[in-house]
C-alpha cells in the first residue's frame, strides 16, 4: 500500500465496483472504503468476492457482468442497502490467452471478450445512470485501457477492440449527462502488477520483457497506484473532469524512446 495520507473525501457515498475480488478492483475497494464509502463488491467469484467485501465492511453480490438481470441486481442492492448510488467502478474484464492476433483469433473467443469487456460496461452504465438522475449526481468509472490509445504488434485484438469502445462509449455519455451531474470517464491504465499480468509473464517471459522496454519509469503500476486514480475521479477534486480517457500509464504513451 501507498504510505501517502489518506483523506476521506467519500464520506457516506456510495460505491459500486465490479471485478472487486481481486487486483485493481479489490486495491480500489480497500482505497474507497478508506475514504469514507460504503462499498459495494460485485464479482463472479463467491468466496474471495465476500472475502473483499468483509474487508471493506461493504455488501457483497455475486453477478455475472454479461447478465442484464443481474447488473440490475447489482445497483438495486446498492439502493437498497445504502440509499444511493454515487460511484460507479465498472472495472470487471478479462484477457484470455485465445484472444491474439487477428489471424488467429476465432469468433467465439472475440464475443466473449467483447460481452464481458465492453457489453458489461453498457449494461452497468444502464443500471446506474437512471439512479444517478435523480440524485442530480454520480461518478462512472469506466475501465479501458492505455491500449485503447495505441496501437500494439503484440495484439490482443477483442481485448483492444472493447476497450476502444470503452472509451468512445464513456465519452459519449460524459455529454449527454453533464447537465444532470453526471461524470462519466475511461479509466485508461497502463499494464499493472496483477495476479492476472503475472500469471501471463510467467508463462512468457520474453513477452513481458518486450512490454517492460517502452514504460518511461521501468516498471509496471501497482494496483494500489490505479486504486488512487479512481479515488480522485470518483471525488469532488475531479468535479470538471468529464467525458475524458483518464491516462495512468506511467508515461507509455507519451513515449518515443525511453531511457536506457
Amino acid at each position: 500500500m501507498s504510505d501517502s495520507p489518506i483523506c476521506r473525501r467519500l464520506e457516506g457515498r456510495t460505491a459500486v465496483i465490479t471485478g472487486a475480488a481481486s487486483g485493481i478492483g479489490l486495491a480500489t475497494a480497500r482505497r474507497l472504503a478508506s475514504e469514507g464509502a460504503h462499498i459495494v463488491c460485485g464479482d463472479i467469484e463467491t468466496t474471495t468476492g465476500s472475502a473483499a467485501a468483509e474487508e471493506v465492511g461493504g455488501t457483497f453480490v455475486r453477478v455475472d457482468v454479461t447478465d442484464a438481470d443481474q447488473v440490475e441486481a447489482l445497483f438495486k442492492t446498492a439502493y437498497d442497502t445504502y440509499g444511493s448510488v454515487d460511484i460507479a467502478f465498472n472495472n470487471a474484464g478479462i484477457s484470455p490467452p485465445d484472444d491474439d492476433s487477428i489471424l488467429t483469433t476465432g469468433l467465439d473467443a472475440w464475443r466473449r471478450v467483447q460481452e464481458v469487456n465492453l457489453t458489461s460496461v453498457y449494461l452497468c452504465c444502464k443500471a446506474a445512470i437512471p439512479y444517478m438522475r435523480s440524485q442530480g449526481k454520480g461518478s462512472i468509472i469506466n475501465t479501458a485501457s492505455f491500449v485503447a490509445r495505441m496501437g500494439a504488434a503484440t495484439s490482443q485484438i477483442s481485448y483492444t477492440a472493447s476497450k476502444g469502445g470503452v472509451l468512445a462509449m464513456s465519452r459519449e455519455l460524459g455529454v449527454q449527462f453533464a447537465r444532470e451531474g453526471i461524470r462519466v470517464n475511461a479509466l485508461c491504465p497502463g499494464p499493472v502488477n496483477t495476479p492476472l499480468l503475472q500469471e501471463l509473464f510467467a508463462k512468457d517471459p520474453e513477452r513481458a520483457a518486450r512490454r517492460l522496454v517502452h514504460i518511461p519509469v521501468g516498471r509496471f503500476a501497482e494496483a494500489h497506484e490505479i486504486a488512487a486514480a479512481v479515488a480522485f475521479l470518483a471525488s469532488d477534486d475531479s468535479s470538471f473532469v468529464n467525458a475524458t480517457d483518464f491516462l495512468v500509464d506511467g508515461g507509455i504513451a507519451g513515449a518515443y524512446v525511453t531511457p536506457v
